[in-house]
């Protein structure tokens, strides 16, 4: 075999975990992303008759409560992920995901069975969030340890790629929906089709991972010593690991609060406190999250050259200066003008997102990246990520101005800029296990 032959091997292994970790975190967040596009729908469907912002706010409660559970799930998920391997994760996070968005799509409404329909799709959401606080850490891991060092961060770049094409998808299919169904149909019908579709689409996304090697760096730990992998990766983590673990949430926070408000709520703040139609405020969002996809890989090559941390800070420095001008803006009656906000807000969000999953998987070493990875970053997404629409909407109610929102991202941009002040650089630490 010629010295050329295991390059060449080894590239079309690099393709095949780059297309498996995008095909299938792209099927786990059209799945997740489904709730919160059809939240004004979900609202009336799921909620008892009343107030119309009640309704919203118990609907986002919803999407808030859920996300409980992915603390819980990150130590879960990390477990398994350190123990049985990066593969064996995702091939059944993405399964548990895509048949609980199955089942809400067969829920029957409010109207039909009262208060054990919001309490059903609790439930299921419960485990959309469980399965989910797997995913996203566990492509990120998989995608940094397989890659070259040099392209580290374009590679891994794929993940929020991939996350915002499945939130794309779901955008597209729900103004298609709003497009093309009465409000009455939309209520009756509609709003369940996308969550239906997740069921062919979850089997596709596992047979692809369960058919891909583990990645290599976590195969050298297991060939070097199995005493090398740890029983108690969590327990590791917390005794060996702490302060890595609080600053890396600190500096998870940003996405968190920043992809649910630009990304998932703005639809919704667009229609409910501007005034915008549906069909608009769905347009632009999809836009919004073309370019997104379009600017990310940019990102993660930037990040491969000019470091982490530099991107990192300067992201938290954009967000903390233009939030405000920004959402001021939003407030006009041109469409023109929203898409150019949004893609400004884009801006900032790729700077930071395609970073973000390199510098989390660089900061912990191998025997638990998956658990420093997971838990840092479903933290973020629980305590703030998944309460951030709910927040944003009632931040509105309570002060009465519609630049709320704004205000908060900048404070939570001040806490994830402290946090990055105090973190270590990672972009030339290795990624390979080092033998003690």
């Amino acid at each position: 075999m010629s010295s050329a032959e295991p390059q060449v091997e080894g590239h079309g292994a690099l393709r095949r975990a780059a297309t498996a970790s995008f095909i299938g975190n792209f099927v786990e967040w059209f799945d997740y992303a489904s709730y919160g596009y059809l939240a004004t729908v979900i609202a009336v469907v799921f909620f008892p008759e009343g107030d119309p912002t009640v309704s919203l706010m118990l609907a986002f409660a919803v999407f808030a409560i859920s996300f409980i559970l992915r603390p819980i799930g990150a130590i879960v998920w990390g477990n398994w992920g350190d123990k049985f391997g990066r593969r064996w994760a995702l091939s059944w996070s993405i399964l548990l995901m895509s048949g609980a968005t199955f089942l809400i799509g067969f829920l029957p409404n409010y109207a039909a069975i009262g208060i054990a329909a919001p309490l059903l799709l609790l439930a299921l959401r419960m485990i959309q969030g469980f399965s989910a606080s797997g995913e996203y850490a566990g492509a990120g891991t998989f995608l940094a340890e397989y890659a070259p060092k040099e392209k580290r961060g374009l590679y891994t770049s794929i993940v929020p790629a991939s996350t915002a094409t499945g939130l794309l998808a779901g955008s597209l299919t729900v103004a298609l929906l709003h497009s093309l169904l009465s409000d009455a149909s939309m209520q009756d019908w509609g709003w369940r089709i996308p969550f239906i579709m997740a069921g062919p689409m979850g089997l596709i996304g596992r047979y692809i991972r369960v058919h891909l090697e583990d990645s290599p760096v976590y195969r050298e730990l297991q060939e070097d010593s199995e005493d090398r992998i740890t029983r108690t990766p969590v327990r590791d983590l917390f005794r060996n690991h702490l302060r890595t673990v609080v600053v890396t949430f600190g500096v998870a926070s940003l996405n968190a609060v920043a992809f649910y408000v630009i990304l998932s709520y703005m639809p919704t703040y667009l229609s409910e406190e501007l005034g915008f139609p549906d069909d608009q405020s769905f347009m632009a969002s999809s836009i919004t999250l073309a370019v997104y996809v379009f600017m990310i890989f940019g990102m993660g090559h930037f990040s491969d050259t000019l470091g982490r941390k530099k991107m990192l800070i300067v992201a938290c420095l954009g967000f903390i200066v233009f939030s405000v001008p920004l959402f001021m803006a939003l407030n006009t009656a041109s469409f023109l003008v929203v898409v150019a906000v949004e893609i400004g807000f884009t801006f900032l969000l790729t700077m930071n997102d395609g970073t973000l999953p390199t510098f989390l998987a660089e900061s912990f070493p191998t025997e638990v990246r998956y658990s420093g990875f997971a838990l840092s970053f479903n933290t973020a997404n629980a305590l703030l990520g998944g309460t951030a629409p709910f927040i944003a909407t009632w931040l509105i109610a309570q002060t009465g101005s519609v630049l709320a929102p704004a205000w908060y991202l900048v404070a939570i941009s001040i806490l994830a800029l402290v946090a990055m002040l105090l973190a270590k650089s990672t972009s030339h630490l290795p990624t390979a296990h080092q033998p003690a």
